[in-house]
């Protein structure tokens, strides 16, 4: 399983100006349950073409199946990991979506407002989720249609995780467990105003990874339950790897 997150941006010095890069963390978990950063990429603008370079590049250096890949709403992301990795299935970051809806709720009406989205996911399944997401839309729709739409727009990616027990769920509903490396990334680079270059900064970024690691000494709660129900969710891709 893959995990993108949010971006962070440097300033980096390029033909004798500054320009504005984001930096892209790929995070995986593998199949002793313990996470691995999978590549650092950075581009002053995204899309499925950087979002295909960045897959193509995971591919060759080896990565050669993903189960499930939890990414936030990244432009072009989707579909890049479906042309590289077929089989795949994308998961949108559920925390991320609530965050951006929450931005066009007025103050006076957004603890009322996550009352009624926290029924849609937090259901037990996909069935009743979209029956709140209906009661959602008709009470909230005239007032905020632009979050209905964008709900409905993504639902299919955004649903993923209501097929999955909850082991399962935990793991993939949110792209989170990576801002770990990116308080690491922060606290390096807190008093840098830019980079002269792109080598500069990765420098600092692998000392993040690594001061991040230290901590990954242990799989995720509950690993080897969540990876038998992966074998039979995902029936013949864990044979080999599992001796099955």
């Amino acid at each position: 399983m893959t995990k993108g997150d949010i971006i962070i941006h440097y300033k980096i010095k390029e033909n004798g100006i500054y320009v504005s890069k984001a930096v892209y963390t790929i995070l995986g978990i593998n199949l002793q349950g313990k996470k691995e950063i999978l590549g650092l990429y950075l581009s002053e603008s995204e899309g499925a073409n950087f979002w295909l370079q960045v897959l193509t590049d995971l591919n060759n250096r080896g990565v050669k199946d993903i189960l499930i890949a939890s990414v936030d709403g990244l432009k072009g992301f989707p579909e890049a990991i479906n042309s590289i990795f077929p089989k795949t299935e994308v998961q949108l970051c559920v925390i991320h979506q609530i965050r951006n809806s929450l931005k066009y709720v007025a103050s006076k009406n957004q603890k009322e407002f996550m009352k009624d989205l926290k029924k849609v996911y937090k259901a037990v399944n996909k069935e009743q989720a979209e029956n709140e997401l209906d009661n959602l839309e008709e009470k909230w729709g005239n007032k905020y249609p632009i979050i209905i739409k964008s709900w409905r727009n993504k639902w299919d990616n955004l649903s993923n995780y209501f097929k999955y027990p909850e082991d399962i769920r935990k793991v993939i509903y949110t792209t989170n467990i990576i801002e770990s490396v990116h308080r690491q990334f922060r606290k390096l680079t807190k008093t840098k105003g830019g980079f002269p270059n792109e080598n500069s900064l990765l420098k600092l970024l692998y000392m993040g990874i690594k001061n991040a690691e230290k901590k990954w000494t242990m799989p995720i709660r509950n690993w080897s339950l969540t990876l038998s129900q992966l074998a039979i969710f995902f029936e013949g891709r864990l044979d080999k790897e599992l001796n099955l």
